[in-house]
């Protein structure tokens, strides 16, 4: 897929992967535009990249109609959207977690929130001549973490989700849909998980996205995750208890 002078839409783009990804696209000569809750954040990283910002939290139905009406008002054109924003919390499954609550919230943002955006967004990609989904789920898609719980299976959910949406859009429309699943990238989100310590920079991932969509590689892996997946495909239970190795 051509990725040049397209309109895009990158949802959590004030910092970590969306920041990086928004700032390569922009450089690549696609006019980018982010989204989050955060205004000052989101201000700051246009100001930085010399793009275009709109606030709003995508888990809420209000504000994702605000956006989807700003952007068919404004950016007609839009044919790329890029659904980064997310949530996890680090903690165990057990009495007193308050799982119901944490999964709530999680696949609110990381489910709930990306589907909807697509469904209101669907009208305008396919008014392009060339479109294009990308979802972020992670490695914990295809073998959970057991101090990522919930936030493995909301991510599982988008998993999911992705594969029946290319295949049912692939019918009748020109609108490809890419997963995107990384292992753990250095970002403010991963401190709690290591990331400072053991993370990739969010460049690495968006120079995969990119390179991703660019040769339409439908799933892409990013740092550790491709060879967990095929060692998954191996052997799930294996693969499942190395990827959980000291963790329970």
């Amino acid at each position: 897929m051509n990725i040049t002078n397209k309109t895009i839409l990158v949802t959590g783009g004030g910092s970590g992967i969306g920041y990086a990804t928004a700032k390569l696209l922009s450089e690549k000569g696609n006019k980018v535009i982010i989204s989050g809750r955060n205004e000052e954040k989101l201000q700051k990283a246009a100001n930085e990249l010399g793009i275009n910002y709109i606030v709003g939290d995508v888990t809420d139905v209000n504000a994702v109609k605000n956006l989807v009406g700003k952007l068919e008002a404004n950016y007609s054109d839009l044919s790329i959207l890029v659904n980064n924003a997310g949530l996890g919390f680090v903690y165990k499954l057990g009495e007193g977690a308050n799982a119901v609550d944490k999964a709530r919230q999680e696949f609110e943002t990381n489910y709930f929130a990306p589907v909807r955006l697509i469904e209101a967004l669907l009208p305008l990609l396919k008014k392009q001549p060339e479109a294009a989904i990308v979802n972020l789920t992670s490695n914990v898609a295809f073998h959970p973490l057991v101090v990522l719980p919930t936030y493995s299976d909301a991510k599982t959910a988008l998993h999911s989700h992705s594969v029946t949406l290319r295949l049912t859009l692939s019918s009748d429309t020109n609108i490809k849909v890419f997963e995107v699943m990384p292992s753990l990238i250095n970002t403010d989100a991963t401190k709690d998980m290591g990331g400072e310590q053991h993370g990739l920079p969010p460049e690495v991932a968006a120079e995969d996205i990119y390179n991703g969509v660019a040769e339409d590689r439908y799933e892409i892996f990013v740092g550790e995750a491709g060879q967990q997946y095929t060692d998954y495909l191996a052997d799930p239970k294996a693969a499942v208890a190395k990827f959980n190795q000291g963790l329970y």
